[in-house]
Parts: structure tokens; sequence; C-alpha cells
């Protein structure tokens, strides 16, 4: 926004910035969308206000299609078109700073990297040499449930496809019934924002086998347990381990500073750093 762009050179004046910070116009997504300008004309103001601050360079263009609403292929597509036109006019117009030496246009989750892709691809030269950059995240890790649904795979299957890398492991702690069972791990472990863990296998505390974990089904999350259904038969006691799927990589990550990176066995062989 305008006044974005007033907050921060009044902040950079202040702190008296030596050199100029390299700044984007998002576009946004459409109406009701997040964030980012909504109108051409509202994005030409705010490269105006960027031209006018002593302490900024307009460097490129940028925006996020995941926010595109009732998202489909045209949808989606219809955006990006207006975000690369968007690139094309500001360089017909000279609103990217002198002296820089490519242009930035930008755009990607991980639910339509193949559309930004394609709508890239075709965006015809500017002046300078145009960095295509695609900021899709999720992808790291995919999940088993938020993109297990939505990523791109699923619309080109012969392309390939991408696997779950997070298993999250509990350990049952309460049996009070034979349709009842809780275990350690809660909210502060596990993405649930968009959807509850998913019970996939149980590790047994006795033999240390896996078997797939059937008539088992998450149905809650407290701070620190998981609330879990069992049905009729099926085998759990406490001790037992249960590993389950996650959905929402971005709400998975930021619960962690330090996630074991493991082999197939089980063998943790490294960790990962986390900065949220």
């Amino acid at each position: 926004s305008v006044r974005g762009v007033e907050l921060r050179d009044e902040a950079l004046r202040a702190a008296g910035a030596a050199r100029q910070v390299d700044v984007v116009v998002e576009l946004g997504a459409g109406e009701g969308a997040r964030t980012g300008v909504r109108t051409e004309a509202g994005c030409a103001a705010v490269a105006d206000a960027v031209a006018a601050a002593a302490t900024l360079r307009l460097v490129g263009v940028a925006g996020y299609e995941g926010e595109v609403p009732e998202a489909d292929p045209e949808r989606v597509r219809a955006w990006l078109l207006r975000l690369t036109g968007l690139a094309a006019a500001f360089d017909a117009e000279g609103r990217f700073a002198a002296g820089i030496g490519e242009i930035v246009v930008s755009a990607g989750g991980s639910a339509w990297f193949d559309a930004v892709a394609e709508v890239f691809a075709e965006l015809p030269a500017l002046s300078l040499p145009v960095l295509k950059l695609l900021r899709s995240g999720a992808y790291v890790s995919h999940d088993d449930g938020h993109y297990r649904h939505l990523t791109p795979f699923n619309r080109v299957p012969g392309e390939g496809a991408l696997q779950p890398a997070f298993r999250l492991w509990s350990q049952v702690v309460s049996r009070p019934t034979g349709e009842q069972a809780f275990t350690n791990a809660g909210k502060r472990d596990a993405a649930h924002d968009l959807h509850l863990p998913e019970a996939q296998v149980v590790r047994d505390a006795r033999t240390g086998e896996i078997r797939p974990a059937e008539g088992v089904t998450v149905t809650g999350l407290s701070d620190q347990h998981a609330w879990l259904r069992t049905e009729p038969g099926a085998d759990l006691e406490v001790g037992d381990w249960v590993g389950m799927g996650l959905s929402h990589p971005c709400t998975s990550f930021d619960k962690w500073q330090l996630i074991p990176l493991v082999e197939a066995d089980g063998t943790v062989v490294d960790h990962i750093r986390t900065f949220f």
C-alpha cells in the first residue's frame, strides 16, 4: 500500500539506511483476497510512491495465486496473466528503477505451480532480463491432507508425484474404553488448522512390529493429547506408538525447532533446524 511505502521509507530514513532497499509491488489475487493491491491502478499508485521514496527502488511485481477466490485453472490463469501484464505495463511505462539488472516477476505456492510455470513461460521479452521466481514451499515435505488433495500432480499424473515426508509418532498413554484412546501429542505438536492428523500405522510396544492403524481415527486434539476413536477389535494398547500423517506443512514446521530426519527404518541420521 502507499501507506506501507511511507512507513518503510520513514523507518529506513530514521535508521540512516546507506543504500536503497529493493521492493516489489504485490498484485492482490482478487476481491476479498488476503494481501496485495487489488487493482492495476492501485499498483501504479504504489509504484509512484516507491519512486518518490529515496530509500526504496522498485525491481518487480509479485503475488500469490493460492488466494484466488474460488480457484480453478481458468481463474488462476486469468490472474497470472494480469500479473505478467502488470510487469509488462510497468516496464513499458518506465516504472522499474534505473540501474537494476533484471526485473523480478514472482508467484507460486504449491497448489498451482504448474499454472505459474506455463504463464511465466509465455511472458514476452521485456527491456531487461526477467527473474521468474517461483516461491513454492510445501513441496519440500508435501503432506497427507491439504496438499495431497491440491497438488498439481493430481492434474498431470503422468509427470510423477510428491511423497509426504512428515510423520508424527505419538505414544498411547490411556485406553479408558474399547472405543477410545489418548496419545501424548496435541495442538503443540501437530498441524490442525485445516485437518486433524491421520492415524496411519501402529508400532507395537512389545515387539516393535509396525502394522496399519486399522480402526483408529483421530477425532480431536487438546494442547498435549490426541483423542482417538477405536473400532471394535482395533489392536491398540497403552505404550504402543501411533504414526500419524499431517496436513498443511506451513503449520507443521512451526511446531518444531529441531526435526529429526530419519531413514525408512526409522534410524535418525540428521536433524533439520527451523527458524519460525
